[in-house]
């Protein structure tokens, strides 16, 4: 698995430890284990595990005002021979008593922000899987949106990424939330996206619970009164509140310069060393721990119609069965700084041009950009409405 860093432009780098050859093999054994239940005689298991699945109608969202796409000739088979893009996001809402307790408190945040965001995009013939992190301080165009009553909110220009997700979950519903998300995403892109998940705040705690906790390893000492971390440095197992901490946190000490690229690549290694702690503590083989897992997954996930029917999920996932690992690439949308935001430089768009044209990611190198902030505004801060503008406290590890 070769991980890209295109952080200001750059191009290629080997930045953090990849999993090892069968970790994509695993997640999909794992997403395949889930439908097998139904043929075993364990279909209770089955539909616990996709009752609690939240699933929206991407087109009734979004309506047809959308870039263009080949569908397959059979839709249920995890369009199959073709291209597919997938929106992931986790958001910092405080619903519900765990997440307001994560986060903070019910009140410390009002509304909804998305935190990661990665554009996930398979390729036809399944020999490439290309994820592409979008930090939340990316300065876009937000078209207008559709929310749940009938109306719609106001174009926004110069906005802050993740104030889609605010905007579209206004009233509360993460489908729209997401829908908003993936408005921007395609207006900013020109790809047509086909799914969306979401996790939570809880879910990704319960998720690295189950699993027995994750193992990393810190140069220094990390503190963030904002997302409660505290942890010396050192090789540690985090348990899911400790792990959360860590994917949150951005301003605070040996956390860098305060800003959302920073931790981007503190999520990619975190999200990486779990997939290697499934395989390493054999989750997979053990019918008990798997299923704990999976629950955990699946009671945290808020998804469009297709990719949240479980069957369509391991059809998915059948179809990656001949990927190879050398074929899974990350990067970063390439940017230039701008103040204490970023905005996507004239790379984004040859990025986005193999992406549409299904070909291996576009990232030549950029002799001219900078790897840091400009001096003094490393602070990204966040924002609570939709004009990412505002600091509100709590919200800047969201």
């Amino acid at each position: 698995m070769s991980i890209t860093d295109t952080r200001a432009g750059r191009g290629p780098r080997h930045s953090r430890r990849a999993p090892g050859h069968h970790a994509l093999r695993a997640v999909m054994a794992a997403v395949l284990f889930v439908v097998t239940f139904a043929g075993t005689g364990a279909a209770f298991a089955y539909q616990s595990l996709q009752g609690g699945v939240e699933r929206h109608d991407l087109d009734d969202i979004l309506g047809s005002d959308r870039p263009t796409t080949t569908e397959p000739d059979n839709p249920d088979d995890a369009l199959e021979g073709e291209a597919y893009n997938i929106l992931v996001m986790g958001t910092d809402s405080r619903e519900g008593e765990e997440n307001a307790s994560l986060g903070g408190g019910q009140d410390s945040v009002e509304g909804m922000r998305s935190d990661t965001t990665l554009l996930v995009h398979v390729a036809a013939d399944r020999s490439r899987v290309d994820v592409v992190s979008i930090p939340r301080d990316l300065l876009v165009t937000i078209p207008s949106c559709q929310l749940p009553d009938g109306t719609s909110t106001y174009e926004q220009y110069d906005t802050m990424f993740n104030s889609a997700f605010a905007l579209g979950g206004g009233t509360g519903d993460v489908g729209y939330a997401a829908g908003c998300t993936v408005r921007t995403v395609e207006a900013m892109t020109g790809i047509f996206i086909h799914d969306f998940v979401v996790v939570d705040m809880a879910g990704f705690k319960d998720m690295v619970d189950a699993i027995g906790g994750v193992d990393m390893c810190f140069d220094e000492d990390l503190y963030s009164e904002d997302a409660k971390l505290d942890i010396s440095a050192g090789c540690h197992t985090l348990d899911g509140e400790t792990a959360l901490a860590v994917a949150r946190a951005r301003k605070g000490v040996g956390l860098g310069d305060g800003s959302d690229i920073g931790r981007i690549d503190r999520q990619q290694e975190l999200l990486t060393n779990m997939v290697e702690q499934v395989l390493d503590r054999n989750i997979l083989t053990n019918s008990t721990e798997l299923y704990q897992f999976l629950q955990a997954a699946t009671s945290s996930l808020t998804t469009s119609e297709r990719i949240g029917n479980l069957t369509t999920m391991a059809g998915l996932a059948y179809s990656l069965r001949g990927t190879e690992m050398d074929g899974v690439n990350f990067a970063t949308v390439p940017f230039d700084w701008a103040g204490n935001r970023v905005r996507p430089n004239y790379l984004s768009e040859e990025l986005w041009t193999s992406i549409r044209d299904d070909e291996p990611m576009a990232l030549p190198p950029d002799p001219d950009a900078t790897d840091e902030a400009p001096d003094g505004t490393g602070d990204t801060g966040d924002t609570a409405g939709g004009d990412g503008t505002d600091d509100t406290a709590g919200a800047g590890e969201g």
